[in-house]
């Protein structure tokens, strides 16, 4: 068995998925095999984040108001940071073009499988269909980007 290798995909779906099943072919693995470790690290950091999404915007929400009194207590005038980034004009459009299916099955996928589980909970997180939606965009995702590794593979 080769479990070091299987660990590796499974650590690096849990970060960035959309590329974790290209390593397969590299690591002579099968198709299963990649795809069961890939799907299976996202799976788990999607549990994480996705459940301990609050926790991290609370946590965002105590540095800003924290940053915001301290520089009020010292005299120094804020940046007025716009709240309208690049990125988040990009999700708001995802999430009145596509919606719920949209969000949760491709944010995690393009975005990183934390950030995309927390931005998906954010918008989502009180419907409780959102995570099992998260779930099978993991595994249809996992299977398209597992087939195009061994796809290419094929070709080469």
């Amino acid at each position: 068995m080769h479990w070091h290798l299987y660990f590796s995909l499974f650590g690096l779906s849990m970060i960035k998925f959309m590329f974790a099943p290209f390593s397969g072919p590299i690591m002579k693995l099968n198709f299963l095999e990649t795809y069961i470790s890939c799907i299976s690290g996202a799976i788990m950091a999607a549990f994480i984040f996705y459940f301990s999404s609050e926790f991290f915007m609370i946590r965002a929400h105590k540095k800003r108001k924290a940053l915001l009194h301290e520089s009020i207590a010292k005299g120094i005038p804020l940046k007025h940071k716009p709240k309208f980034t690049r990125f988040n004009k990009l999700i708001v459009k995802l999430k009145r073009r596509f919606g719920i299916y949209g969000i949760a099955f491709y944010a995690p996928l393009f975005l990183s499988v934390p950030i995309g589980s927390i931005v998906t909970a954010k918008f989502y997180g009180k419907e409780k269909r959102t995570f099992p939606l998260i779930l099978v965009g993991i595994c249809m995702n996992g299977a398209i980007t597992t087939g195009l590794a061994y796809g290419i593979k094929a070709l080469f």
